[in-house]
């Protein structure tokens, strides 16, 4: 098992409780035990958890070589052995890859300062933000965020609830725009306002510099804006640099079918290699069968499962899935179903900023693909009923 994630855990957990008896080791490239990774832009970065509170709990019996803090740096899938940094190789009969996804660094023109440029994707990312924003409060001072994605509003929402001045700065026309829609985005965007979040969109950063002990965003409009520290949440890249070589299609992440064998770029399929979370790109029903990376909490364990059953048992009958994706920011409660990236029309259902509360379909050349809601999760179940009955058709 390469990997000490969710996905990771999940699969060295439906291992045993399918019957699997032998020597299950687990490389994770973090020398922690698997966590949560959802309460690092929330719960955890607010304080109101500690880093030890985000811990998955682990069975006294699940009996696996925890190999952390060394990652994965060779796959010999020939020869059936991943290598670690320090030159350790290490047989396997199986293997399941899970190494998920890193935060994709400053993609701007020359390269951004050594200090004060912080990213979120582990724990030890979240405790460094966690400090900068306590520094900022302190010092009166501002953090600038760059990308407003689920991940760059979040951190805006946790900062100004701690009462940091923040600028948000996005090349979109609305907060989420590409991952929930236009008309979302607004409402999001009305909430920061609200919130007095200084937000910047349909505008770049093009430049990051040291200033004053802090960093400097010169954006695109031509204004600079000075922070404590400067946040990129520019999104995550798979980690499949360790793949390189490897024979494996990683073009984007691992290409994988429903079942999690992971494809060669010849085409065919390993029968003793699976892969699941982050890192890989699956078949989605509701993009036509193309190949998806879906990066979502209850994805990355449901693949973990199937991965599982596969690497044992082979391909078996599998149970139609809905991708589902959740937010909290300041009292918004986001939650969604389907894939609404996909979606080329919105159909509103509910709109009411006053009251906090929306509720907005997805749809695709007419069929619905994901549905949207705020403060209205009791009606997502419906929502999810219909979409599981178009999905359902490969499985039958």
């Amino acid at each position: 098992m390469v990997g000490a994630s969710l996905a990771g855990l999940r699969a060295a957990e439906s291992l045993r409780e399918l019957g699997f008896g032998g020597t299950l080791v687990v490389v994770g490239d973090e020398p922690h035990m698997p966590y949560d990774r959802p309460p690092l832009s929330k719960a955890l970065l607010a304080g109101a958890v500690p880093a030890g509170g985000v811990a998955f709990p682990v069975a006294a019996d699940l009996d696996v070589d925890w190999r952390l803090g060394c990652p994965a740096a060779r796959l010999d899938p020939r020869g059936r052995v991943v290598e670690t940094a320090d030159g350790t190789t290490l047989p396997y009969d199986g293997l399941v890859i899970a190494t998920g996804a890193a935060a994709r660094g400053w993609t701007g023109p020359g390269t951004a300062p050594d200090r004060g440029v912080l990213t979120v994707r582990g724990l030890d990312d979240a405790l460094a933000l966690r400090s900068a924003l306590r520094a900022a409060r302190e010092g009166g001072r501002r953090l600038v965020v760059v990308g407003a994605g689920f991940l760059g509003s979040e951190v805006a929402a946790v900062a100004r609830s701690a009462g940091v001045a923040v600028t948000l700065v996005d090349p979109a026309a609305q907060p989420l725009e590409r991952a929930l829609g236009s008309v979302v985005g607004g409402f999001v965007a009305q909430a920061h306002r609200e919130h007095g979040v200084d937000l910047r969109l349909s505008t770049t950063v093009v430049e990051l510099a040291g200033a004053g002990g802090g960093v400097r965003a010169v954006l695109s409009d031509g204004d600079r804006v000075t922070g404590a520290a400067v946040v990129l949440a520019l999104g995550a890249v798979p980690n499949t640099g360790w793949l390189r070589g490897s024979g494996l299609d990683v073009v984007g992440g691992v290409a994988c079918d429903r079942f999690g064998r992971v494809r060669t770029t010849r085409g065919r399929f390993l029968p003793d290699v699976v892969a699941a979370g982050d890192v890989c790109r699956v078949p989605e029903p509701l993009a036509g069968g193309a190949l998806v990376n879906q990066g979502h909490w209850t994805s990355a364990a449901e693949q973990a499962r199937t991965a599982a059953a596969t690497l044992l048992h082979g391909p078996g009958p599998l149970e139609p899935r809905v991708p589902s994706f959740w937010s909290d920011q300041y009292d918004l409660r986001i939650r969604s179903v389907g894939l609404p990236h996909l979606a080329d029309g919105q159909q509103v259902l509910e709109l009411d900023p006053r009251g906090r509360r929306a509720e907005v379909l997805h749809h695709r050349g007419g069929e619905l693909v994901g549905a949207v809601t705020v403060n209205r999760t009791g009606r997502l179940a419906a929502h999810r009923r219909t979409l599981l009955d178009l999905v359902a058709a490969p499985f039958r």
